[in-house]
């Protein structure tokens, strides 16, 4: 296989048209591509925010990287839960062989944004068939969007947002993806959901969206040994660095090695505009990036929504006029990289990806 164009949209969801907060990971059974995502409902004569609710996790496929296949969503349903239920943004890694989802479940389809939501771990050996392991208590009943990811001394930490907290990202940790201590909140200079932590470039960064394009993070208290392949405002975005208001010290859960409160440094926003590439309208949304282990080039996986023009974009002429027009969205691509001790995107820039 060689090095092949990513098109926009990368890709639209051919059921519902909602395609949102992608999350990607290498299938290592069927030797291609999966990406998870949650499938919004775009609905004129929705009540409320319903259509945003009774979502299922979809799934879509690819060989090269470029061209992506819809194929279905997951049984994720509990007996403990009967009825039609809400899921939204998982995190799907593969620890020594197995892989794992942790993913926000909300009971029912409710129409406003104050229902209670459980954080469920699965697990798989072939990225379809999951079985239930565990509810995980994050000492709020209000926790959607993890991002896992593993630490140098071989725990774990789970970034996710706490809505109970105001929607801010908080951290918890453990040994074995099952018991987990919370640290609390770690982030604190805006308001923010879908955290995604991976390494690049010899650093740890983190990724999340605050409604205005995404803030970037870059980790300062671990050493360039913590670098795999680990597939994550109020402030202006005004390009300067800030330090993110980190609790740097104590905290720590006992019996947890890398326990203490990570410190980040706040680095100049991306995907904060619209590009001139096709559908690639309005702020970037919950996104995750990939690292090729081939050749190390980054790849961030975001949605957008073309015509809600959110970002204060002109609208274009023969776009669709219709009531869920702003309702729809698609995944985008785009590559990154490190320029120095920052992150950058040229987001109107065509990416290249090879498998291999």
């Amino acid at each position: 296989m060689t090095q092949v164009t990513m098109s926009a949209p990368l890709y639209e969801d051919p059921i519902t048209g909602g395609p949102t907060d992608p999350t990607v990971i290498w299938n290592g059974c069927e030797r291609q591509m999966f990406m998870f995502y949650t499938q919004r409902r775009p609905n004129p004569h929705a009540v409320g925010v319903s259509w945003v609710h009774g979502t299922k996790i979809a799934v879509a496929s690819s060989e090269d990287g470029a061209r992506w296949l819809y194929r279905g969503t997951l049984d994720l349903d509990l007996d403990a839960f009967p009825g039609e239920n809400t899921f939204w943004a998982p995190e799907v890694v593969d620890i020594d062989g197995v892989y794992h989802m942790f993913v926000p479940m909300i009971v029912g389809v409710p129409t406003d944004w104050h229902g209670r939501s459980r954080m469920l771990h699965y697990t798989s050996r072939d990225l379809w068939r999951w079985a239930f392991v565990s509810e995980i208590d994050l000492a709020s009943n209000r926790v959607i969007d993890p991002c896992v990811a593993r630490e140098p001394d071989g725990t774990y930490s789970m970034w996710y947002k706490d809505e109970d907290l105001g929607g801010v990202t908080c951290r918890a940790v453990s040994r074995d993806l099952n018991e987990w201590s919370v640290l609390g909140q770690e982030v604190f200079d805006c308001h923010q959901e879908g955290p995604n932590v991976f390494d690049l470039g010899g650093r740890r960064w983190m990724i999340s969206d605050y409604w205005h394009g995404l803030v970037v993070y870059r980790q300062e208290d671990v050493a360039e040994e913590h670098c795999g392949n680990s597939a994550p405002g109020s402030a202006a975005g005004d390009g300067s660095e800030r330090n993110a208001g980190i609790l740097g010290e104590g905290n720590a859960a006992e019996g947890h090695g890398g326990s203490a409160l990570h410190r980040w440094t706040r680095c100049p926003d991306i995907l904060d505009r619209s590009s001139g590439r096709a559908m690639d309208q309005g702020f970037g949304h919950h996104a995750d990036i990939w690292v090729n282990p081939k050749d190390g080039r980054a790849t961030i996986f975001y949605f957008c929504h073309p015509y809600a023009h959110d970002d204060g974009s002109p609208r274009a002429a023969g776009e669709p006029a219709d009531p869920t027009a702003a309702q729809l969205s698609v995944v985008q691509a785009a590559e990154l990289r490190v320029e120095g001790d920052v992150i950058v995107c040229d987001r109107g820039a065509v990416p290249v990806i090879d498998l291999g």
